[in-house]
């Protein structure tokens, strides 16, 4: 009985040892491929797009605060390579108009797309 019980021990940790081993080389033949490599010019560019679109966001979230005809309290401005997206909401429908004619007046910016939503104050 101890012999039995022997085996199936030495068979359950061979079997164990053996799928570690195969899942361990699968794993490393595929990380040669899927390891990213990025160069320092690479890494700079992605650094200026990254500087370029947050200062465009500012300038537009900056001229939407001086638009006093807009509540600008829950709007929200990404921008990405000179598109602009306008997220949030706003009391009126005219805010939301005049937000995206605001948008489109900042330097930089190429298409605006506005996904204001209209709920009025209070809900």
């Amino acid at each position: 009985m101890k012999a039995i019980h022997a085996v199936r021990l030495v068979s359950a940790a061979l079997l164990i040892s053996g799928s570690i081993h195969a899942f361990a080389q699968a794993s490393n033949a595929n990380a040669p491929e899927s390891a990213p490599t990025t160069t320092p010019e690479a890494r700079s560019h992605y650094k200026s797009m990254k500087a370029a679109n947050r200062a465009l966001q500012r300038q537009v979230r900056n001229a939407l605060v001086r638009d006093r005809s807009i509540s600008t309290s829950n709007i929200t401005v990404r921008a990405r390579d000179g598109a602009v997206t306008l997220q949030g909401s706003v009391p009126l429908q005219a805010q939301s108009d005049r937000a995206t004619e605001v948008a489109k007046g900042v330097p930089g910016v190429t298409s605006v797309k506005n996904a204001l939503s209209i709920r009025p104050v209070g809900t």
